[in-house]
């Protein structure tokens, strides 16, 4: 029964958790690489444009219960998330209209592209702090667990308990569906083909008949569907607090450059790396030790590599190596 319990421990404190996290920066790195692929520039801003999106569903789940309507068991933000995803929709185009277009049409480097982005960076943070506040905000008003700790025990007789919070299975669920939709719009649709053969491409593109500009707005709407998901499943499964997105930017571009920049099945590999590196290199062994070894050799300490407070460490750390070993990373994006 020992290494069972052991097992639940580590699935509770390090599986479960890492999977959630990892869905979630997985579609922040996927709004990431496609901005690179397709636009050629880094986004600095995207860590607040989740923030954003996150932001109008919030208030828009605060309109919804205001006036009574909730999905029972489920965050009445999923309700809520349409409208953030058009909020954000319309903060971008309008960003892309006001400001990047403007770079695009003198054909300026990336680099300065990205200096423009960090600009928009800032705007967007005081923008969603303006607005919401700096204050935490705790917008999950569903069924708190879809497995309790207590039930699980009851069922199977185990001394540790599993628990599965509602937000993290909403997380994987949304994660994967968002992911196939994606793919298949990406690889069956004329205007997903066209994108893929705009990012291959741009000149070839052009000469082909594909509209520049409808590449671009097709890219910032999906841009913005991706980052209102992860901010929403990221503000569910933690809290909402603006400050920490723009601390998530690091973590969710590590993703992008370790899977390889411009390959979107390289973002989800990159956001499920980063997030288990994390939690695993950070995680207190001492139960899941106690439960395996003999009592003689039981541990009086936590066990644990890196305390929680450097957990965005590990990200750099990675990102570091990966840069300098494998810029292009593990699927070959287009430069790191």
């Amino acid at each position: 029964m020992e290494p069972l319990n052991a097992l639940v421990a580590f699935s509770n404190f390090v599986v479960i958790p890492a999977t959630a996290y990892g869905a979630q920066l997985a579609l922040g790195a996927l709004g990431v690489t496609l901005i690179y692929g397709i636009l050629r520039f880094s986004n600095f801003a995207h860590g607040d444009t989740m923030a954003f999106g996150a932001m109008g569903t919030i208030l828009a789940t605060w309109a919804l219960q205001a006036a009574g309507v909730s999905l029972g068991p489920l965050p009445t933000a999923l309700l809520a998330l349409p409208v953030g995803i058009a909020a954000c929709a319309v903060l971008l185009l309008l960003t892309d209209k006001l400001v990047y277009k403007f770079y695009r049409a003198r054909k300026v480097s990336p680099v300065l592209l990205v200096i423009v982005s960090m600009g928009v960076m800032f705007v967007y943070n005081g923008l969603v702090r303006f607005v919401i506040g700096v204050d935490d905000q705790n917008f999950d008003d569903g069924a708190r667990y879809l497995i309790g700790a207590i039930q699980f025990r009851q069922m199977t007789g185990l001394d540790e308990g599993l628990a599965i919070r509602t937000s993290q299975a909403i997380t994987v669920v949304t994660a994967v569906v968002t992911v196939a939709i994606l793919f298949w719009f990406l690889n069956h649709t004329r205007t997903g083909k066209s994108m893929r053969a705009f990012s291959d491409n741009e000149d070839l593109a052009l000469l082909s008949g594909i509209s520049p500009d409808r590449v671009v707005r097709v890219t910032w709407l999906i841009v913005a569907a991706l980052a209102t998901i992860a901010g929403v499943l990221y503000g569910l499964d933690k809290s909402f607090k603006p400050f920490t997105y723009f601390q998530l930017l690091l973590p969710v571009f590590a993703a992008a450059i370790v899977g390889g920049l411009g390959s979107p099945i390289g973002a989800i590999a990159g956001g499920f790396v980063i997030a288990f590196s994390e939690v695993t290199l950070t995680y207190a062994f001492k139960k899941v030790a106690n439960y395996l070894l003999p009592e003689s050799l039981e541990i009086d300490g936590l066990a644990q590599l890196l305390a929680t407070d450097y957990k965005f460490a590990v990200s750099f750390a990675i990102l570091v190596i990966v840069l300098l070993f494998r810029p292009t990373g593990l699927f070959r994006g287009k430069s790191a």
